[in-house]
Parts: structure tokens; C-alpha cells; sequence
């Protein structure tokens, strides 16, 4: 496949990976680029006037500059809020390699950028004998990890991108979420992320997002570094 956009992913689950997507949806669009979100796969829906709705779907479709249907971003939704394969049995469902595929390539057809939302963490079991990552890979897509700043994170960040490097994806940078305040000694542990990121892996902090009581696509984006994700994406 080729086509411009970007795989998110990130170090855990509720680590916020949806607020970033959102919020490079908005970026994107601000900048003047058709961008519309995907959301392959997503577990967990809730009835609002009667419909089930994703609250991560929903959340991607109104930030994309494309108008899009809940279906569009999220072709594969399940009701229960587990790991997806685990909701697919359990609904007598399964999740297909190919038509994930075929929505990335026809969404990237209607829009210049598109964002790519992961499910979980980087490598999160689709079927018997393939996951998440296989998918990333399936759309050659740049990543960025989504690190959740709390006691761990080092690791989880560390370990996260090796696995993304270790499928042949470039990680074109990292954007930090402040998930516990205060987070002891947040300075010196976003230091050394900075640190080994650039060590290991030549990427960037794209962004750090603080605890924010107004979490829509404009807030969160107010906090990335342009400079940077100019540099990332190779934008002008």
C-alpha cells in the first residue's frame, strides 16, 4: 500500500492514543490537508438514542476534515469492551485481515493524511495467527507511540518501540501523556525518554500532553510540537 498517514499505537491501553489520533485528525486538517481517521478495530459500544456507538470511533469521525460514517472509521465494532478477538468469538465474528486492508485503502482515497488508531497496545491478537501489528505492517504506515508518563513507562515505552522496529516500521516519534498528576520526577523521566528514543530509534517528541480538563482535538493539539511533526512527516 501506498499511501500518506500514520499507525498510532501506544504503550497500554487508555493511555490515550485516541485524544492524539483526534488530535493529529484536527492538526492535519488545520494545516490544510483532507484527514480522516480509521479505526479498524474497537471493542466496547454503548446505546446512545438507540444506536451503539463507539466512543473512540465517534470521536476519530468528528475529527476527520472528511465527512465519514461511524462504519467508515470503525468496520470491525464490538459490543463487549475486551480484547477484540475474545468480543469476535463471543459474537460469532471474525475479524478479516483483507477487508481492514480495503478500508485503509479506500479511506486514504478520499483524504491526503490518513490516521490510522491501533487497538491496545502494539501487538494485540486479532485471530489464531495474526494481531495488531501484522496490520501495521500490512499498511507500511510511519508510527507514533503514544507513552502513558507514569511509573513504568520507561520500560513500556523501550520494550514497545524495539517491537515496532523489530517489524521493519520506522517510529517517527513518540508523544508523551500525562496520566497520573504529579507524576514524581515527570522531568526527568520524559529526559530520559527523549534520551533513549534518540539513541535507539533517531525519533522525536512530537508533543506532551499535560492532564487536561478539556480533552477535544484543538486542546490536545495546541500541545504538539509543529516544528517537529513538520520534520516527521516530511511537511512543508
Amino acid at each position: 500500500m501506498t499511501f500518506k498517514g500514520v499507525f498510532v499505537t501506544g504503550t497500554d491501553t487508555e493511555v490515550g492514543k485516541t485524544c492524539v489520533s483526534a488530535g493529529l485528525l484536527h492538526w492535519f486538517g488545520q494545516a490544510g490537508h483532507r484527514s480522516a481517521g480509521l479505526k479498524p478495530v474497537a471493542a466496547g459500544t454503548m446505546l446512545i438514542d438507540g444506536v451503539a456507538v463507539n466512543e473512540d470511533v465517534r470521536a476519530l469521525r468528528d475529527a476527520s476534515s472528511v465527512t465519514l460514517t461511524d462504519a467508515e472509521v470503525g468496520p470491525n465494532q464490538f459490543t463487549q469492551a475486551c480484547a477484540p478477538h475474545i468480543a469476535a468469538a463471543h459474537e460469532g465474528r471474525a475479524i478479516d485481515r483483507q477487508a481492514l486492508r480495503d478500508a485503509a485503502q479506500t479511506l486514504a482515497a478520499r483524504a491526503d493524511w490518513l490516521v490510522v488508531e491501533g487497538v491496545g497496545g502494539f501487538c494485540v491478537p486479532f485471530g489464531a495467527d495474526w494481531d495488531s501489528a501484522d496490520l501495521a505492517c500490512d499498511l507500511a504506515l510511519p508510527v507514533v507511540l503514544v507513552v502513558g508518563l507514569r511509573l513504568g513507562c520507561l520500560n513500556h515505552a523501550l520494550l514497545s518501540a524495539e517491537a515496532i522496529r523489530s517489524r521493519g516500521l520506522r517510529l517517527a516519534g513518540w508523544v508523551g501523556n500525562v496520566l497520573t498528576e504529579p507524576m514524581l520526577h515527570c522531568s526527568e523521566n520524559v529526559a530520559t525518554l527523549n534520551h533513549e528514543f534518540g539513541r535507539r530509534h533517531q525519533a522525536v517528541c512530537l508533543g506532551l500532553i499535560p492532564r487536561l480538563a478539556d480533552t477535544r482535538p484543538a486542546a490536545v493539539a495546541a500541545h504538539f510540537d509543529a516544528a517537529a511533526l513538520r520534520r516527521a512527516f516530511a511537511l512543508k
